[in-house]
């Protein structure tokens, strides 16, 4: 997102605890001012002089947020109201919120689900988003605009490198072991984008009139990108035919299924033209895999899967409990 934001002509300040920075694939990172600080730590003369936030840190899957669910609220849902607060304080006019189709969790018919459809979280971390647009919704004023973008399951090949997203898993368990590995049964249903399209969404958003995007949310994603698990295993052995499909011992359903009708952001929001769909993902997913030589050994040790990651930095001192850094550790490092 920041390549693209600086290209449309923004001005950016990022702010990143840095907890993921050994954790780069390639390069390709763009260099912008830091502020180098923890959400929950964020104070009112570090917002002050912005005209918009876009907030898209956080826990960031259902994994991670089972660990702990308790700390998974404490950031994704206080810190986040916290900092649309200290926004609002601030004088910024714009606060967009990265959300997620997560929210709809366990769908209760086959229907695709619009932005009035009912919220069924499974998670603690799709309940956070839930909270989060239900509390920063209430701070909306003549003065401060909130908007909530709804997150389909995104992939797509990025500096950082995320493996617990399902298209980029899949693809590289298969060119890294021969083999497409489902995890479960393949029939719950998924929305995906990628993240070039989640991207390009939030600039829409951002330079949208107020009228359109005020204290709403938006589904961020196309109709035609709703699959069932299975069918994106598919689409990565068309990419990579050589490879076998397999099911994991014990593969059940998975009880977040849910099919999106995105509608509305291609109505309100014009400026939003995706770019990707899924087997163009898996393409450019498995050319990357080659060329930077991923190996089995790297796709499943700890430095790209978060929550490995994340535990086995705190059983090394390097973060706390609550995955704050521990000073003392990082200096003697």
């Amino acid at each position: 997102m920041a390549p693209m934001l600086g290209a449309a002509g923004h001005e950016l300040v990022g702010v990143d605890t840095d907890i993921f920075a050994e954790c780069a694939v390639g390069d390709g990172a763009l260099e912008i001012p830091e502020i180098h600080k923890d959400i929950r730590d964020l104070e009112l003369e570090d917002l002050e002089g912005f005209d918009a936030v876009i907030h898209l840190a956080g826990i960031s899957n259902d994994p991670i947020g089972n660990l702990n669910p308790a700390l998974t609220y404490e950031i994704n849902h206080a810190a986040s109201v916290r900092l649309a607060q200290l926004a609002k304080q601030a004088g910024c006019k714009r606060f967009l919120f990265s959300s997620s189709c997560s929210t709809y969790g366990a769908a209760a018919d086959s229907d695709r689900l619009t932005e009035d459809a009912p919220f069924n979280p499974v998670t603690p971390y799709g309940q956070s988003k839930v909270l989060v647009e239900q509390s920063v919704a209430k701070l909306a004023d003549g003065e401060f605009s909130p908007t909530f973008l709804r997150n389909a399951t995104a992939y797509g090949s990025s500096p950082r490198m995320r493996f617990d997203l399902v298209l980029n898993n899949l693809a590289a368990f298969a060119m890294t072991s021969g083999v497409i590995l489902l995890k479960s049964d393949g029939t719950p249903w998924r929305p995906v984008i990628h993240i070039e399209d989640i991207s390009r969404a939030f600039i829409a958003a951002l330079n949208a009139p107020r009228k359109l995007v005020h204290n709403e949310a938006f589904n961020v994603g196309v109709d035609s990108e709703n699959y069932s698990i299975r069918e994106l295993a598919s689409i990565v052995k068309e990419v990579a035919p050589a490879c076998r499909i397999e099911y994991a011992a014990g593969a059940g359903p998975d009880k977040r299924s849910y099919r999106v009708d995105f509608g509305k952001i291609g109505r309100l929001l014009p400026e939003f033209k995706p770019a990707w769909n899924a087997r163009l993902g898996a393409e450019q997913l498995t050319n990357d895999y080659r060329r930077h030589g991923l190996t089995l050994e790297e796709f499943e040790g700890p430095r790209f899967k978060r929550i490995d990651y994340l535990t086995s930095s705190i059983s090394a001192g390097r973060l706390s409990e609550t995955l704050r850094w521990n000073r003392e550790r990082v200096l003697e490092s």
